[in-house]
């Protein structure tokens, strides 16, 4: 929405935007005059008062300036995991409420109610226990508030509405967050486990040793590719890494989760083990007259196509757990074992954060800080171990040779301080005296 004016041929025009809709008045001479109307435009338009393009605009309904704006900004700016989400919380839980509504009568009290009422609904009486239980979680609502909030901050970019109603209620965005998220293998569990998909399926042994040796995602995995990684010219070569910038999600490539990509180290274990995989795909194809691998998954399905996400732990990570005696572990904890290593390992904070991709080294401490070694009582114990005098820095001065040099020359400068530029003028003029 904008109003400016202009001067044409000798004379000032207002000039009208607003969504898409262009109108052009002209004021006359006067550009004071054309400064008050573009003024008094400027306040009909704020209060929803349009009359001004001949046919005052209709405000739209919630539901259908959502639907828009699902298939136009949320098709274009979100990844297709993040525009699922907000289809799906804004079909289930915001339209049913204020759908029918106009942008304009969404009131901050209304939405207040909405969670609260929302909240009190989800508190549901367990028939064997008598306890109360939660069926969506705070983290729950804060999602939903979040859609709500996107699509009504959209709406006051494109001037539908003034201010967001949705804005800072914090009541429900806090995050429900256990102490320590990360549950990891420990060392010996995770060669347990793959000395068990070694026996299980032993053709997806690189896949989980990446896994658990990079940190990598589980849609960064599938979308890896070989041209993405740097093996170096030996193993005693620094500059072997693999290059995160992909990612696989909902049925399509997209960026990585911080939408950058990064650089994680390549073990030398690792590096053997996918140089063999890479020599026998490069046999293959040559077979068919190629002589590069670059653009070609480094883990295909059978067909060649991206592996199916759902499939993994159900059909391999779960019976390699099962043989090796293991309970059970989610495929998100390899990642969370790859830098709870690291950090046992006494890798800093900042190097895991860039090795995992994480945005802010907050998360990093948040999730894996009490890891870090050393967090023991050794560290008061040190407090109660005896200290030695503070030695004095200065060269030890020579014995009074008073008796050679004179009283006079001792007395000259006995109210001189070794090192002492600004001597105390009081103490100078009693020593003279005496």
């Amino acid at each position: 929405m904008g109003v400016t004016i202009r001067k044409k041929s000798g004379k000032w025009y207002v000039f009208v935007n607003y969504r898409g809709r262009r109108k052009a008045k002209c004021i006359g001479d006067s550009r004071a005059a054309a400064i008050e109307v573009k003024r008094i435009l400027e306040a009909k338009l704020a209060l929803g008062d349009f009359g001004f393009f001949g046919k005052e605009i209709e405000l739209p309904t919630f539901e259908a300036y959502a639907q828009g704006w699902l298939e136009t900004h949320a098709e274009v700016e979100c990844k297709p995991s993040t525009r699922r989400s907000y289809e799906q919380l804004l079909r289930v839980h915001v339209t049913p409420r204020f759908g029918k509504k106009k942008l304009n009568e969404i009131t901050r009290d209304s939405i207040k109610q909405f969670l609260g009422e929302l909240s009190r609904e989800t508190r549901v009486i367990d028939d064997k226990t008598g306890e109360t239980a939660l069926r969506f979680s705070r983290n729950t609502l804060r999602l939903i508030i979040c859609a709500l909030r996107t699509v009504l901050n959209s709406a006051v970019e494109d001037g539908f509405i003034e201010i967001n109603p949705a804005a800072k209620i914090g009541k429900f965005a806090k995050t429900e967050r256990p102490a320590h998220q990360a549950s990891a293998m420990s060392r010996a569990e995770a060669e347990s486990f793959l000395d068990a998909v070694q026996e299980v399926c032993p053709e997806w042994y690189p896949f989980f040793l990446t896994a658990l040796r990079a940190g990598l995602r589980k849609g960064e995995l599938i979308a890896l590719q070989w041209g993405d990684i740097q093996f170096g010219a030996s193993e005693e070569d620094n500059n072997r890494f693999i290059l995160v910038q992909r990612n696989w999600a909902c049925d399509e490539f997209t960026t990585p989760k911080s939408k950058k990509s990064r650089r994680v180290d390549l073990s030398r274990q690792l590096r053997r083990v996918l140089l063999e995989v890479r020599e026998q795909r490069l046999f293959n194809a040559f077979l068919r007259g190629r002589t590069s691998v670059a653009d070609e998954l480094v883990f295909p399905s059978q067909a060649g196509t991206p592996i199916k996400p759902d499939n993994i732990a159900v059909r391999y990570m779960q019976p390699a757990l099962e043989k090796a005696g293991l309970r059970t572990f989610r495929f998100h904890d390899l990642r969370h074992t790859f830098g709870s290593l690291l950090i046992q390992d006494s890798a800093s904070l900042a190097y895991v954060k860039d090795q995992m991709g994480h945005s802010s080294i907050q998360i990093t401490v948040d999730t894996y800080g009490h890891l870090i070694p050393g967090a023991d009582i050794s560290w008061v114990d040190r407090l109660d171990a005896k200290t030695t005098p503070q030695q004095n820095a200065t060269q030890a001065q020579p014995q009074d040779r008073s008796s050679e040099r004179g009283d006079s020359e001792v007395l000259d400068s006995a109210w001189l301080p070794p090192r002492d530029s600004n001597p105390d003028m009081l103490i100078q003029s009693q020593l003279s005296y005496h």
